[in-house]
């Protein structure tokens, strides 16, 4: 076979190897399990009161990933599980685990006092936040997050329940909305997408 025949062969042999080589690249890039909502205009601040009676805005918590979920500490389901699981991601960051920061937003703020969600917090995670605010003004940040909860009446003035949005927003290392994750997604795919953005700097 001549040379120049050779050098062709090797020279396709070389792009060939390439396409693949950057063809399997693409294909390995992980993706997000939650819902990507980068840039979203929507849901980049609040200013709302722990239950250490501390104000709170998103960039109190510059370097870590914010994972913030709305809800009322009397919720017979969806509240606990969402914030179990959270608590399992948590442990499962390992070494990473000081760089998350869970946070849960009352809608409930009549019944969840300070010290109630305090409490509440803890079954969980110590390290975990619950931020209250006036009815007026939780009102005015639902409408900002896209957040819907409604009141259902029970048979007594205080055994309400409390419709609501079941997901969480996550937001990323600089303080900016990247995800949201649907109720039920499960601990491991949000475990996933927390360390994916921890390893992209966000």
């Amino acid at each position: 076979m001549k040379r120049s025949t050779l050098n062709l062969i090797a020279a396709y042999a070389v792009l060939a190897w390439a396409a693949g080589f950057l063809s399997a690249c693409s294909k390995s890039e992980a993706t997000f399990s939650s819902i990507d909502v980068t840039g979203a205009e929507y849901a980049r601040d609040f200013a709302l009161t722990d239950h250490n009676g501390q104000l709170r805005h998103l960039q109190d918590f510059a370097g870590k990933v914010v994972v913030m979920f709305f809800g009322y500490t009397q919720c017979p389901d969806v509240c606990p599980t969402s914030m179990a699981e959270l608590a399992e991601v948590k442990k499962a960051l390992g070494k990473d685990s000081e760089r998350l920061q869970g946070i849960f937003v009352t809608i409930d703020p009549v019944r969840d006092t300070p010290e109630v969600l305090k409490a509440y917090m803890g079954a969980f995670d110590p390290s975990f936040l619950a931020l209250t605010t006036t009815p007026e003004t939780l009102a005015v940040v639902a409408k900002e997050y896209k957040i819907y909860y409604k009141k259902v009446d029970g048979k007594t003035a205080t055994s309400y329940t409390m419709d609501h949005s079941a997901g969480s927003y996550v937001y990323d290392t600089h303080g900016k909305l990247r995800l949201f994750t649907r109720y039920g997604s499960g601990a491991a795919a949000l475990a996933s997408d927390i360390q994916l953005l921890l390893g992209q700097g966000g």
